[in-house]
């Protein structure tokens, strides 16, 4: 989440009277995330999430994740779930922009994971894998391998300042990611993008899941490898096996890994740090400094794919 799109008061009071929306009260930015603008909306009966697509999401994308939401929480799954303005109609303008109003979750993300969130958030991951697999919606994986060397590469043409040894490491991980990374997985649709800050909890249990706007079809077990780079490491660098192994024993209570997905889940994991470097990359030397987003580091990720790099078999992470 992020702020690009600046809304006064007027402007959202207009917006809303689309809505059977009453007595608005207040909105305010919310600076997480990089993707899209989002702002809470508060009235005197119960608070929502405003969000404007933002240029790097395709318009044509839209329905896939107004559908995907709209599914999730037919089935019960704690994500937000999209108003219908007073015609039905889900996605909306608001600066001749496209947008949608999503119901409010209860609950606050975590700065700091425990090994016993781990085991929660792979009991919800495993469950929205369980559900999704049912749904018959589809879209591409934008960042997925096929798209990690191309990032890179438009990247480092800006002629940015970045090491010569970190641009010739990068390009021989990417070559071996390319060489070994699997055909043929359990899939279904993926959240894509499980940080801390897309996992709400109440109690220290999970209470909801947000920001599914990379959501794809995708092998189940990469959205694994990607909770293992945004939530196994302490200090941004340190691997922690417990919560890991949580993690993964969490997961399994819901759906049982097959010997394939565990087979390549050192492959996945390193190529899902470099998803993050490569996009982390990117947005460092492009994000627009007047939009209020909170920039992250890239070089974090690189970290995780030189420690990925040197797991052979899935039972090292525990070990």
């Amino acid at each position: 989440m992020a702020v690009y799109t600046k809304l006064e008061h007027e402007e959202v009071r207009e917006f809303l009277e689309q809505y059977n929306i009453n007595n608005f009260k207040d909105h305010k930015g919310i600076t997480e995330g990089v993707e899209n603008t989002n702002y809470l909306i508060k009235t005197t009966e119960q608070d929502y999430i405003l969000t404007i697509y933002e240029k790097r999401v395709n318009e044509n994308d839209l329905p896939f994740f107004i559908k995907l939401l709209s599914n999730l929480s037919e089935n019960k799954f704690p994500s937000p779930k999209p108003i219908g303005n007073k015609n039905n109609e889900k996605i909306n303008k608001i600066k001749k922009k496209n947008a949608a109003l999503m119901t409010f979750l209860n609950g606050k993300s975590k700065n700091k994971i425990t090994s016993e969130d781990c085991f929660e958030i792979g009991k919800i991951t495993a469950q929205l894998h369980e559900i999704t697999r049912k749904f018959n919606i589809n879209r591409k994986n934008n960042l997925s391998i096929e798209n990690w060397n191309n990032i890179f590469e438009k990247t480092i043409k800006q002629k940015i300042d970045l090491d010569e040894s970190i641009i010739k490491k990068t390009k021989n991980y990417l070559n071996f990611l390319k060489d070994k990374w699997p055909k043929d997985l359990p899939q279904g649709i993926i959240h894509a993008d499980l940080f801390p800050d897309n996992i709400f909890f109440i109690n220290n249990k999970v209470s909801g899941i947000i920001d599914f706007y990379f959501a794809c079809n995708d092998f189940f077990a990469y959205e694994i490898a990607i909770c293992i780079n945004s939530i196994c490491f302490d200090n941004n660098s340190t691997f922690n096996m417990t919560k890991a192994k949580n993690l993964i024993d969490g997961y399994s209570s819901i759906r049982t890994l097959s010997e394939d997905e565990k087979k390549y889940l050192p492959i996945l994991s390193m190529g899902a740090a470099m998803r993050f470097f490569v996009t982390r990359l990117y947005d460092f030397y492009h994000t627009d400094n007047k939009a209020d987003v909170k920039i992250k580091d890239p070089f974090e990720y690189f970290k995780k794919i030189e420690f990925h790099s040197t797991i052979k078999n899935f039972n090292e992470y525990f070990i």
